[in-house]
């Protein structure tokens, strides 16, 4: 493995510290030797989840979709593209020899993204979240652990599942500005409600009935992660620290109830790095 650009890792933490100050705390206590390559594909996800918010209608989005697209064709085939990220993206994948179907199917995933379309189910979104929050959890662990990392597979898809209900559920004052609903239709429909019900923030007692559902679920998913554990090797352990802050943002969000619509849950940075740290020494999340 080749050492990272000292200037261009600099870059990548600057973006990160600003667009996802979780993972950004991560990466500083994760191992200096794979550092860079981590922040290249910590700041390419962070690139995806954003492009709705840089876009002003879904066709610009299926556009800046499909210039990634491109641009990891040819990684592949080894062409060089004048771009930083894209640079750094490069790296990533030489660095944990990473499958180019996950970074295909993740960007098909975050179509979905683009459209106001309901998520139909707990199952659909289960998987849109594996092909998002777990995929960029396993890609972490065969960067840090080269192919020992596809052990941690089982623990990856768990882990993003329960990262990625938690975000989720942090995000829903986002969302909601922009007149998306990702919470399921099948368990808003179990209270007879729709989305328009969570965009005008009219779901009363039964929302609340559905967040705590998918605060349990996040849980049970957490808990099925961590009977896994003994599957990740020493070298990928950190790889899992952004999962170490989900426990924290759990036990906020089932106590916030009707102020998730309008509020981001969020906890002071001190008590963040304090549960990271925590979770160096622990070894685990």
């Amino acid at each position: 493995m080749s050492a990272f650009p000292a200037e261009l890792m600099e870059q990548l933490l600057d973006d990160l510290r600003a667009s996802d100050r979780d993972r950004y705390l991560c990466l500083l206590l994760m191992p200096e030797h794979s550092r860079g390559f981590l922040a290249g594909l910590f700041a390419f996800n962070s690139e995806l989840a954003q492009i709705r918010e840089r876009v002003t209608d879904p066709a610009a989005g299926e556009v800046r979709l499909a210039w990634w697209a491109q641009v990891i064709d040819a990684i592949y085939v080894g062409q060089t593209v004048e771009s930083p990220l894209a640079q750094a993206l490069a790296r990533a994948i030489e660095a944990g020899d990473l499958p180019r179907h996950s970074f295909q199917a993740m960007l098909d995933a975050r179509r979905f993204d683009l459209f106001d379309d309901p998520m139909p189910d707990l199952n659909t979104l289960e998987g849109y979240l594996g092909e998002t929050s777990s995929a960029v959890l396993q890609m972490s662990a065969l960067i840090m652990a080269g192919d020992d990392g596809l052990e941690c597979a089982e623990v990856s898809g768990l882990a993003g599942v329960a990262m990625g209900l938690t975000g989720l559920m942090r995000s829903l004052p986002i969302h909601r500005a922009r007149g998306q609903c990702m919470l399921p239709a099948d368990m808003l429909a179990k209270h007879d409600l729709t989305q328009a019900h969570v965009l005008s923030g009219r779901g009363g007692a039964g929302l609340e009935l559905v967040l705590l559902q998918l605060c349990r679920h996040a849980n049970k998913r957490l808990e099925e992660a961590r009977k896994k554990w003994h599957l990740v090797p020493d070298a990928a352990v950190k790889a899992y620290l952004p999962v170490a802050l989900v426990p924290g943002y759990l036990k906020k969000l089932e106590r916030a109830r009707a102020s998730l619509m309008t509020k981001v849950i969020t906890s002071p940075q001190w008590m963040r790095q304090l549960r990271l740290l925590n979770a160096v020494r622990s070894e685990a999340f």
